[in-house]
């Protein structure tokens, strides 16, 4: 059975239904963000980084990032939104930001580097925070939960 090392919780401000966690050490990677965003893709895997689609336009999303020692079972809920991916990461330090608004508050920070992760990301909230951002920005509406563990 599988063990968490550490859980972080972030918040990360949303523009243009795009966010990223992408590695702190863009030098290696041939797309920085938001090159080649496709906003048509939930979960969008580039080397370096992930592209999330939100579901809404501009707003504060929040985040938790768990570290695994291995696969970890998914968490419970209700969950509107799943995908999983691989990531590559040189840096062991990974930032979550939207288009322009610069990063989080804190980078997530991962226990080995250079290493490939694999990462399961689960969304809630996203019907809320679509029609909440029709009338003003709201605030961790839409909730992500991301999972890393090794890749094998």
């Amino acid at each position: 059975m599988a063990a968490m090392i550490k859980r972080q919780e972030l918040s990360v401000y949303v523009e243009h239904y795009s966010i990223c966690l992408e590695d702190r050490d863009t030098s290696w990677m041939p797309h920085p963000f938001p090159d080649e965003y496709d906003p048509g893709v939930f979960l969008n895997p580039f080397p370096g980084r992930l592209d999330i689609r939100s579901a809404g336009h501009t707003h504060t999303a929040h985040f938790t990032v768990e570290v695994w020692d291995g696969p970890p079972s998914e968490p419970e809920g209700d969950w509107d939104e799943r995908d999983t991916a691989s990531l590559h990461c040189v840096s062991g330090q990974l930032r979550l930001h939207g288009t322009s608004g610069g990063p989080a508050t804190d980078d997530v920070h991962l226990p080995q580097a250079p290493a490939t992760w694999q990462v399961r990301l689960l969304c809630t909230g996203r019907s809320a925070v679509a029609a909440e951002t029709l009338r003003r920005a709201a605030h961790n509406v839409e909730r992500y939960t991301a999972q890393f563990w090794p890749a094998a």
